[in-house]
């Protein structure tokens, strides 16, 4: 499958709607997402919690409890197959199989009753048809392979057993198993110390670069993006409001959105100290699909048409594209079609 710009892509995801029925009113969770994963790249999905970055892996995947929520319409192509539309049975041989998803915390991830051999086993048996004597053997490879030190020794361990970072390695090992040319990864950090962070993003940059997969890297964290990822996607309210080389993002953000991520971050390539400044206001509550841009309540340049129109995402650069009705580095409204 070969994108516009001549770059090989891997999944294609293409206006998907995801909503949730709930006694409150239904959830708008995700509004329209396009965005292509290319072969061996890693896409980075930034956005503050709610604004829709693991409901939309989850759709491509369908593991969106159902009810409440539902895949209202939208396709996700990955071999010339649409993932939305596959069965039960054919949707579970991709998951695991070919896309493998590492969750944010290990331990309501992983089984606490099981053992982590009869765990990371699992998939060699189900996908691979593996013996039992030959998945223990893959697994204490597998296992070596994320660092753990001993692991022959850890088989009969349970998770509780394992430090929070050692968890996690678990769950990489599990995703790793089968050889997925795509991993999703959903704030897989997040709950770790910085050190082990850092360990696990150089473990996984290690990792891709062997086997050349596909990543897919849900994170609140710009800094471990920029470590991380060749482009990125910025969500807000279910939307992609922007979308750039991870370079080109951080010289030059276009969404205001984006600008006050980056703003709120510490920056060491600076002399000069700069205050870090928050995002005023909160995330909207999405009981109404957005008419009007999501972000203008919280805008600092927000003009008269933010507050009638939703603005469309089109490109504002070399494979930047943005949805937003000002042009923050000329000071002036965009032209609109």
């Amino acid at each position: 499958m070969t994108s516009q710009n001549g770059h090989t892509s891997i999944l294609k995801v293409d206006n998907l709607v995801t909503r949730f029925y709930t006694p409150e009113g239904v959830v708008h969770a995700v509004n329209g997402v396009s965005f292509e994963l290319r072969e061996g790249e890693t896409l980075g999905v930034v956005g503050e919690s709610g604004c829709g970055k693991s409901v939309t892996m989850l759709s491509i995947l369908k593991l969106v409890a159902m009810p409440p929520g539902k895949i209202e319409s939208g396709s996700a192509i990955f071999h010339e197959k649409d993932l939305i539309q596959l069965n039960k049975d054919d949707i579970r041989q991709v998951r695991g199989g070919q896309i493998a998803m590492i969750f944010q915390d290990p331990m309501t991830s992983l089984n606490p009753v099981l053992t982590v051999e009869k765990q990371v086993a699992e998939p060699l048996i189900l996908h691979l048809g593996m013996t039992k004597t030959q998945a223990k053997d893959r697994v204490v490879e597998l296992l070596e392979m994320v660092g753990i030190p001993e692991a022959e020794k850890r088989l009969a361990d349970y998770p509780h057993q394992f430090s929070g970072g050692m968890r996690q390695r678990v769950m990489i090992a599990m995703a790793l198993s089968c050889n997925p040319q795509i991993l999703i990864a959903d704030e897989p950090t997040t709950a770790l110390d910085v050190t082990i962070q850092a360990q696990i993003v150089d473990l996984v940059k290690r990792l891709r670069d062997e086997f050349g997969m596909s990543i897919i890297w849900i994170t609140h964290d710009l800094g471990v993006v920029a470590r991380l990822a060749q482009r990125v996607i910025v969500m807000y309210a279910g939307f992609i409001i922007e979308e750039a080389p991870v370079k080109e993002l951080y010289a030059n953000p276009t969404h205001p959105y984006t600008l006050g991520l980056l703003k709120s971050l510490p920056r060491m390539d600076v002399g000069e100290r700069q205050p870090l400044t928050a995002i005023h206001g909160n995330p909207p509550l999405l009981y109404e699909k957005p008419t009007i841009c999501p972000f203008a309540p919280r805008c600092d340049y927000a003009i008269e048409r933010c507050w009638s129109e939703n603005p469309p995402f089109e490109d504002v650069g070399v494979e930047h594209k943005a949805a937003c009705w000002w042009n923050v580095k000329e000071g002036k409204a965009r032209n609109a079609r």
